[in-house]
């Protein structure tokens, strides 16, 4: 029999449709139950790719017996995180304060109030790992509830102090000075943390740490230094082979779980792939180097083909598991192997790493092991001839792949992350010089202008032609940043009065006392803790995004109170993003460009929108190009710019604009001096 969940749209939720446990969705019925009957509230957070969060349905949720305890004890909550990350970070930084450590699934126990007193992440069904078992947890904590419910009170209070201190902002240093020693120090400072011989930055599990890449990426652009391009390279030459990244299809897992690379956590995110496009992107423009582009043009076809809704849409996500097994979709049995390959010569073997005793677990991960001239000096063919045996196979893989029973789509479309997507398309196609990337992330833009704003109000998650939820500020400021630099990579320029405008209500509505930012709006209740995030975590900080957006738009519009907004921001964060580099990350890009200098530049009149692409591919991180070719008023901007059918490039800083110069290689020499 199906519980209240059957009527949601999470795919998450829907798994636990037919649970025994008695779910609630997340909202007031649940605690005006809880208060009415005197129970606590479980609520238990995860999302729909979430390994460990299927082993625990199983297990315990599945479970009559448990399901059970859980229906008689407490008011059960179901949350996709995905759906309400407001709701995941409040009860996160409560269990982290509990245990330290936090995770999916996220177990909390709260009180009517909405105030967590007690939780923890994944519970076995029976004492093990040093954890208790599931129903001994429950049994704990209804005893509590009942026989100890002052000293839950007094918890309760405890936390939602500690909850309210914590979303304060982490420094104040309205006063630092931004200079290239800082930039060199963030730099430095991410170097200490990289995994010299490995790549990435720290120990197993590893991240991508896009953002850091990037960072070292353009340090190595403004100048010079050695070891941070280095150390980028390193970092995505070793995750393009390794286990992290699908060797047939295309497209990156969340995360490794070995130093090498080789083991990954198999599901594949939205974000993950758009935030290492960017980072290709930068590579290919800074070294040309055809692996870049060649992984860039694979992800975006594994996106289009495997996340991308008819609407014109992108899925959030495919899972780890299939048939109740994490990787078994993307893994080889070495039979498997054989019958599938035609590598008859066992070059491929030799290339992808594939043995009779497997190299995870008894099978086989695919990853890049050997060097193509060292197979052809071994096997004793050209180079040439390896290279094609090995696409062969692979395509022969691929093939045999497509029989098998796939991980399921989580497909919910969430407006941030398809933000973060259309950004990683723009990008492509200024990188690329594709006008089959910019015409998509075209299309793709309209789909989400008329999709995610219903009756003026923005909203947060679509699917099946409905959009719900109210929007939170990274979907806002992810999609201000997406309109201006789909602005800047073609022309439209209408696309700046509307980054404009949502950068207007996100000061509005998301403005905070100290010029940051809350992650929820004003008028939403539902939660007893406003949050201003300004970690860099799996995907850049709203607040470090809103920055950006404010400069650019403040820029744009002649908006000098956002510029001056923004720069207070860089400076309160600045002495934390020295010392946390790599969790600010995205901070510490703006840090730079700020310090290394901040351009607009205009190209106006006849050839000005081949002008802006010329530009473009000179990969300047600091400079915002824009063109017109006609006159215009609206942005400010681009107001008297235009002078007949000659070409003018006008180039600003933040201190000056330049006389106009009527050539590319006249505009770069400002702003690459």
């Amino acid at each position: 029999m199906a519980n209240r969940l059957i009527k949601e749209q999470s795919p998450y939720l829907l798994q636990h449709a037919h649970n025994p446990v008695d779910w609630y969705p997340w909202g007031d019925e649940a605690f005006e139950t809880a208060r009415q009957h005197n129970k606590p509230v479980l609520v238990s957070i995860g999302y729909a790719a979430c390994h460990w969060c299927h082993v625990m349905e199983r297990e315990s949720f599945e479970n009559e017996q448990v399901a059970a305890l859980m229906n008689e004890y407490f008011v059960c909550i179901k949350v996709d995180r995905e759906e309400h990350p407001d709701v995941d970070h409040m009860y996160m930084d409560a269990v982290q304060a509990i245990n330290g450590s936090g995770g999916w699934p996220l177990n909390v126990f709260v009180t009517p109030d909405r105030v967590p007193f007690y939780g923890g992440t994944y519970y076995p069904p029976r004492p093990a790992y040093s954890r208790p078992s599931w129903p001994q947890v429950l049994q704990r904590m209804h005893e509590i509830w009942h026989e100890q419910h002052d000293e839950v009170t007094l918890q309760a209070g405890q936390m939602l102090q500690h909850l309210r201190q914590a979303s304060m902002r982490v420094s104040v240093a309205a006063d630092a000075v931004l200079n290239t020693d800082m930039c060199r120090q963030i730099a430095n400072n991410l170097l200490a943390q990289a995994d010299a011989e490995k790549g990435g930055f720290g120990n197993a599990p590893k991240f991508p740490g896009t953002m850091a890449i990037s960072y070292l990426l353009e340090h190595y652009k403004y100048t010079g230094h050695e070891p941070s391009l280095a150390h980028a390279l390193l970092s995505l030459d070793v995750m393009i082979e390794g286990g992290i990244y699908d060797q047939l299809g295309g497209g990156f897992a969340r995360y490794a779980t070995d130093r090498d690379w080789l083991i990954p956590h198999f599901e594949k995110m939205l974000y993950d792939n758009a935030l290492l496009v960017l980072a290709l992107c930068d590579a290919y423009a800074i070294t040309r180097n055809e692996s870049y582009k060649k992984v860039v043009i694979e992800t975006i076809d594994f996106v289009n083909r495997e996340l991308k809704d008819t609407s014109g849409g992108f899925y959030c996500a495919l899972d780890a598991d299939s048939e109740g097994e994490e990787g078994k979709y993307y893994t080889w049995q070495y039979d498997e192997w054989l019958a599938a390959a035609g590598d008859v010569d066992n070059i491929a073997a030799m290339y992808y790493d594939v043995t009779a005793a497997g190299n995870w677990e008894g099978t086989n991960i695919l990853h890049v092991n050997a060097a193509i001239e060292d197979i052809a000096a071994t096997v004793q063919i050209p180079a040439e001839e390896v290279l094609a045996v090995i696409g062969k196979v692979k395509q022969n893989l691929y093939n045999a792949r497509q029989e098998r029973i796939r991980p399921m789509t989580d497909d919910k479309c969430l407006l941030g992350w398809n933000a973060l997507m259309n950004m990683a398309l723009c990008k492509a196609g200024t990188t690329l010089d594709s006008d089959e990337y910019l015409a998509q992330a075209t299309a793709h833009m309209h789909w989400m202008v008329r999709t995610y704003k219903v009756d003026g109000t923005w909203l947060h998650t679509w699917k099946n032609g409905s959009a719900r939820i109210p929007a939170k500020l990274d979907d806002l400021a992810y999609l201000v940043q997406a309109m201006l630099q789909l602005a800047s990579a073609t022309g439209d320029n209408d696309l700046i009065t509307s980054a404009a405008d949502i950068t207007e209500l996100a000061v509005r509505d998301f403005g905070s006392e100290d010029g940051y930012f809350y992650y929820t709006p004003a008028g939403q209740h539902d939660i007893p803790v406003r949050k201003v995030d300004l970690y860099d975590g799996a995907t850049p900080s709203a607040n470090s995004y809103m920055a950006h957006g404010l400069l650019l738009c403040g820029m744009c519009m002649e908006r000098s109170e956002w510029i001056d907004r923004a720069e207070r921001m860089l400076h309160g964060i600045s002495g934390t993003v020295v010392r946390y580099a790599y969790s600010f990350a995205y901070w510490a890009l703006q840090v730079q460009r700020h310090v290394m200098g901040q351009y607009t530049v205009v190209c106006a009149g006849k050839g000005a929108g081949a002008a802006s692409r010329e530009l473009r591919q000179a990969y300047v991180p600091g400079a915002f190009m824009l063109s017109c070719e006609k006159e215009i008023s609206i942005p400010p901007i681009l107001a008297k710019k235009y002078f007949d059918d000659n070409l003018s490039i006008f180039v600003c800083s933040k201190e000056a604009c330049l006389p106009p110069v009527s050539s590319v290689s006249a505009a770069l020499t400002h702003i690459t001096k």
